[in-house]
């Protein structure tokens, strides 16, 4: 078994408390790697199509990956992955912070859980061995209380712990999976896989390092990327540095994405946060870019530095998405979603289309027991977050999502529902970044998602760091932010097979290139001193397009097709205000777009499914037996 990983993958069935232990062997690690690619194997594999994302036959994988543990900026991630209850195809959310690597030294590469316990429990793993234990006692609690309890419990005060809240044991469906109470696995409803399992949390503690067979390269990597970096805006302002540029730009999703531009950005930028309410910086394991935030506020709402702090995602949901400008409640928001898990993407989105229902009168005060939910209305909006929480009144539909929301609601409402396959859209505008937005959300295998590839206004100019750093993919050549053409497609393409090469490895998109200082040549030096291999960029890059097209066929398995590649009609009409006022995405421009990307995946042109021989290609050719006839 090659360094990086120790060849055991710990298998839980949860309804009869059985665990065992998987011992896959070194080419099945180095086909796959870990995360992303990992666990569309073992969903392909093990999960029977058809299934409820709800139901005890699911199942869920927790993944780390080649270098997760290791002592190198952006080694923290790991991967959440089962069916998603909110989209019903391909789920998936990955976080840093502090669990990954410990589960790591923990003794394991993965976990896959099956089944449903009979009673509320967590796992509990340390220096490779499990056991499952009665979490009877902090059913119901908030994040901090059961972390507390379950610390206390093993009197282990360094257990790391991944765990849900009340909204996912109330199978909110896009309840999220949080570890250290700040760090979030946030999207496509994986806190509800687990509720629905009586899984509260997973808690974990490791002794034993990950070594690099070649130590002394490793290290050298490792010190040239802390070298390389030069402290920069993400640690002092942090992912919400780039809100005032967005909002200039015309991109900033303001009012459920009607408009481009918000009135009150400048009180709810990253540097009005830096300026009042941001008391600390806080990073993740080995990571020298610090770009968590700390907030505190005193009044109105009490907000502890505990739960960290809003990052830009969480600002725009709460904040211009809403119509709101005031940081106070943004931050009280973003608490309140960390300790009851809720991922802030979806619940700000939720509430926004609410309000926007609320603005033409499909919904009134008798449906939201008496809240005037008007854009602006920070009161309104924080009392909904609570509903929904609690799965009460107005609460309780939109906790199923705007898909099955506005169905529920009628009247029209469904042309306020932002999401694509059922996911609520990111804090990203596609009629500004028609590719990195536009056709990421549009062909991502878990809907809507930001994280998919770099955005297009990062590659203009020749001058651009990022721009620069692609080169090694062949990206030669800037391109502007508006084109669709298929150089852009082609450009997408590369970048999104990077991006499910990073998802595999569990490298942070902030630290590996384009968008961080792990050079591309780098991060292949470092993966070869840690397991000894000779592995190269192709090699590599095709473990991300292999995780893609794995993801792709889950789809097609559960019934999704080409027509579920689509965006919202309000992305082809005009935007109402900003710098990019009046103008939409162009239909046809789009549609060739998709097309050219479908093309360059190996996959049919016009239905989007994967031809058997790329399959073949991609050493995947057991998943063509999931293919549509």
């Amino acid at each position: 078994m090659p360094s990086g990983y120790h060849g055991k993958v710990l298998r839980v069935d949860l309804t009869t408390g059985k665990i065992d232990v998987e011992t896959p062997d070194a080419q099945f690690f180095r086909r796959y790697l870990g995360g992303s690619a990992l666990a569309s194997y073992y969903l392909l594999r093990e999960l029977e199509p058809g299934v409820d994302p709800l139901g005890p036959d699911n199942v869920l994988v927790f993944a780390g990956g080649v270098i997760t543990g290791t002592a190198v900026a952006g080694s923290s991630r790991y991967t959440v992955a089962a069916k998603s209850p909110l989209t019903g195809g391909f789920g998936e959310a990955e976080a840093g912070g502090w669990w990954g690597p410990e589960f790591k030294m923990a003794g394991f590469d993965a976990i896959v859980v099956k089944g449903r316990a009979p009673k509320p429990v967590y796992l509990w793993v340390k220096d490779g061995q499990a056991e499952l234990r009665d979490a009877s006692a902090i059913w119901g609690l908030p994040q901090s209380e059961a972390q507390d309890a379950i610390r206390a419990e093993l009197g282990e005060p360094r257990a790391r712990v991944a765990q849900i809240g009340p909204a996912g044991e109330r199978l909110v469906r896009y309840a999220c999976v949080i570890n250290e109470l700040k760090h979030a696995n946030g999207r496509t409803g994986m806190g509800a896989v687990m509720g629905a399992k009586n899984l509260r949390a997973v808690a974990v503690r490791g002794t034993a390092g990950v070594e690099a067979v070649d130590k002394d390269a490793a290290r050298e990597v490792a010190r040239w990327v802390n070298r390389t970096y030069v402290p920069d805006t993400m640690r002092t302002i942090g992912t919400s540095r780039g809100l005032r540029g967005l909002n200039a730009g015309g991109m900033l999703p303001t009012r459920n994405f009607k408009d481009g531009s918000f009135e009150g950005a400048e009180q709810i930028c990253g540097e009005a946060q830096r300026d009042t309410i941001l008391v600390d910086v806080g990073t993740c394991f080995a990571c020298p870019i610090r770009c968590k935030r700390e907030v505190e506020v005193k009044e109105p709402y009490q907000v502890d530095r505990k739960y960290g702090g809003p990052e830009y995602e969480t600002i725009g949901a709460f904040g211009s998405l809403c119509g709101i400008d005031d940081l106070k409640p943004i931050a009280y928001a973003n608490q309140l979603c960390n300790a009851y898990g809720l991922d802030t993407i979806s619940t700000g989105n939720c509430i926004a289309f609410a309000m926007e229902c609320f603005d033409n009168g499909i919904l009134t005060k008798e449906d939201t027991d008496g809240l005037d939910l008007r854009f602006g209305n920070a009161e309104a909006m924080l009392k909904m977050v609570e509903m929904i929480i609690e799965r009460r009144g107005l609460g309780d539909v939109l906790a199923e999502g705007v898909q099955l929301a506005a169905a529920r609601i009628g009247k029209g409402a469904e042309k306020y529902a932002m999401h694509v396959k059922g996911q609520e859209l990111p804090m990203h505008e596609p009629r500004g970044k028609p590719a990195g937005a536009g056709l990421a959300y549009a062909v991502s295998p878990t809907g809507a998602d930001h994280m998919e590839a770099q955005h297009d206004p990062l590659f203009e100019r020749e001058d651009m760091p990022n721009y620069v750093k692609t080169r090694a993919l062949g990206l030669l050549e800037p391109l502007p932010q508006l084109d669709l053409s298929p150089r852009k497609a082609r450009q997408f393409f590369y970048l999104q097979t990077l991006w499910g090469l990073y998802n595999s490895l569990t490298m942070c998109a902030f630290v590996g290139a384009p968008a961080g200082p792990f050079a591309l040549g780098k991060i292949v030096d470092f993966v070869n001193a840690v397991t000894g291999w000779d592995t190269s960029l192709w090699e590599l890059m095709k473990v991300g397009e292999r995780s893609n097209t794995m993801q792709r066929v889950f789809n097609l398995r559960e019934g999704f097709t080409a027509k579920d590649d689509s965006l919202p009609e309000r992305f082809f009409q005009g935007l109402g205000n900003g710098a990019l006022q009046g103008r939409g995405l162009g239909r046809e421009e789009f549609s060739q777009a998709l097309h050219a990307y479908y093309g360059m995946a190996g996959w049919d042109e016009e239905t989007g499914v994967p031809r058997r021989w790329k399959l073949d290609e991609l050493s995947i050719g057991w998943t063509a037996e999931y293919l549509p006839e």
